[in-house]
């Protein structure tokens, strides 16, 4: 294989992924996109001079920025993601060929990239580097009733059957070159049952399965507030909350339960400790005196003072008077008699947190010109209550992790409701994709889902991923359907990400193998 083919094949996986990708792409396309660079890899370790960490993050970076362009309208830190995500990537990739070459140097050493990849895909929703929006198994939102299994796997199910497709046609065509004809059908009706299988088996789910629990009426607010010029001006704090509640007032009725506003739809700051000052407050207060039956989901930034003796933790942030306080992202649920909140606790790298151990830029995270510094955050999920029902409320980024959204089911939340700001973005591909991944948090834990976006595309979603209602963009707008609220729980609930958890043993133990062997190598050549 000639230098410039080597290059070809990397730069054809990397459009394949990204053509694969929604809202626009046709998702069949992954079970080929990572075929070229499983040939340029099988090459090199057959022998042929090819730099395959330098490939590897060619088609990475490819995908990368193709794929997420758009965040560059939030943040420059956008240049820095792409680079830093597709060098991550290119050194799983890498340490999966060497591992192959020191390990099981055939077609059947080919599998062990899956543990080392998903691993990095678990790895992903943990250090402080978390970007979850290219895990393989996102790329199926499109086509919700091919994986409906999801309520068992997650979407690490959606990766094993992604690089497990990929790696069987990869070695097919091996078996093709080589005219071993036996291989050639095992191959073929490997392959076929593979995609077939998942497949029907989930359309047939889909078709049986019908929306568990009670009937819950919920009314969705789409503010449309622009987050560049509105959305922080102090002029425009009530304004705002007005606009919601007379969006509210347009379909309220006495079987409504849930009103549902954006992430950061409460613009004036709110003091935990003092929340009764909130003119926000007492506007949606006055509202729900009319309608005691009703409770308001809405997001907002709140502050407290941090306890005496913590004001070295890394987000605690000094006043002028030498006091130190926390500012949170928070999601409040607020009813006659009280206001409850829980925290972000998947904060956005660089926007909303910077690494301790870059603490020389803990106060100048590049956030969108908002609040500076690092967020504090709650360490866990938490539900709040309303009557009989549990809610869950991840916030804006949190809904990407499907494992930390199953916590507020496994806890006992019968209804999902994902608030965000996806205004930040434009009218690119950014909120259409973040949109899908409620589809899958309704599959993962058959919870019903309600979406409230400033701007962006808000909606409703059934326990099939199936989008009941929708919006457009940058369109004032409020919408209400009837959500059943579903307390049992799936396996998915249940165990979590127990796949990744698997893969992550399996890379340890790949790991060690890797440095055994190459230490006994470099002992023996001393020898």
């Amino acid at each position: 294989m000639k230098k410039y083919q080597g290059l070809l094949l990397s730069v054809v996986s990397g459009l394949l992924m990204w053509a694969a990708w929604p809202v626009r792409g046709w998702a069949a396309l992954i079970f080929i996109a990572w075929v070229p660079l499983l040939f340029v890899e099988e090459r090199a370790s057959k022998g042929e001079k090819r730099n395959v960490f330098g490939l590897s993050f060619l088609t990475f970076l490819i995908w990368n920025v193709l794929t997420t362009w758009w965040v560059w309208n939030a943040t420059p830190a956008a240049t820095l993601a792409w680079i830093l995500n597709s060098l991550f990537m290119a050194i799983v990739f890498w340490a999966f060929h060497y591992t192959k070459m020191k390990l099981h140097n055939d077609r059947w050493g080919n599998f062990l990239l899956i543990p080392y990849w998903m691993a990095f895909e678990f790895l992903h929703y943990y250090w402080a580097a978390k970007w979850p929006w290219l895990s393989l198994g996102n790329v199926f939102s499109t086509c919700t009733t091919w994986i409906q299994w999801y309520s068992v796997t997650g979407v690490a199910g959606g990766t094993l059957w992604i690089l497990l497709v990929n790696i069987l046609i990869n070695n097919l065509l091996s078996a093709c070159l080589e005219n071993k004809k036996r291989a050639i059908a095992w191959h073929i009706g490997i392959i076929l049952a593979l995609l077939a299988l998942p497949i029907v088996g989930s359309k047939i789910s889909y078709v049986h399965y019908e929306d568990q629990g009670e009937d819950t009426e919920v009314i969705v607010i789409q503010q449309n507030c622009d987050p560049w010029n509105e959305q922080f001006d102090k002029k425009h704090y009530d304004e705002t909350i007005q606009r919601n509640v007379a969006l509210a007032e347009q379909c309220i009725s006495p079987q409504t339960r849930f009103v549902i506003s954006s992430e950061s739809a409460i613009q004036e700051g709110i003091w935990l400790n003092d929340m009764k000052e909130v003119r926000a407050f007492k506007i949606i207060g006055d509202f729900l005196e009319a309608q005691p039956q009703t409770c308001f989901v809405i997001g907002g930034t709140t502050m407290e003072w941090v306890p005496r003796g913590m004001e070295k933790d890394f987000p605690a942030r000094p006043t002028k008077s030498g006091k130190y306080y926390y500012v949170h992202n928070s999601a409040l649920l607020i009813d006659t008699v009280s206001a409850q909140y829980r925290h972000k606790s998947k904060l956005t790298p660089a926007v909303e947190a910077i690494p301790e151990w870059m603490g020389f830029l803990k106060n100048y995270s590049l956030t969108m010109g908002i609040a500076r510094g690092t967020l504090k955050t709650d360490r866990t999920s938490k539900n709040m209550r309303f009557g009989d029902h549990l809610v869950g409320v991840p916030i804006c980024y949190e809904s990407a992790f499907g494992g930390y959204v199953s916590e507020f089911a496994r806890k006992g939340a019968d209804l999902l409701f994902v608030i965000t700001n996806d205004g930040w973005w434009g009218d690119t591909p950014g909120y259409k994709q973040h949109f899908e991944f409620s589809k899958l948090r309704a599959i993962e834990n058959r919870r019903c889902v309600a979406r409230s976006a400033n701007t962006g595309k808000s909606g409703f979603f059934n326990q099939r991923g199936d989008v009941l209602q929708s919006t457009e963009y940058w369109k004032e707008d409020v919408i209400k359907a009837s959500l059943k609220a579903n307390k049992e729980k799936t396996f998915y609930t249940q165990h979590g990400d127990y796949l990744y958890d698997i893969a992550m043993w399996m890379t340890y133990g790949l790991l060690i193998a890797t440095l055994i062997l190459t230490l006994l190598g470099l002992f023996r050549k001393k020898r």
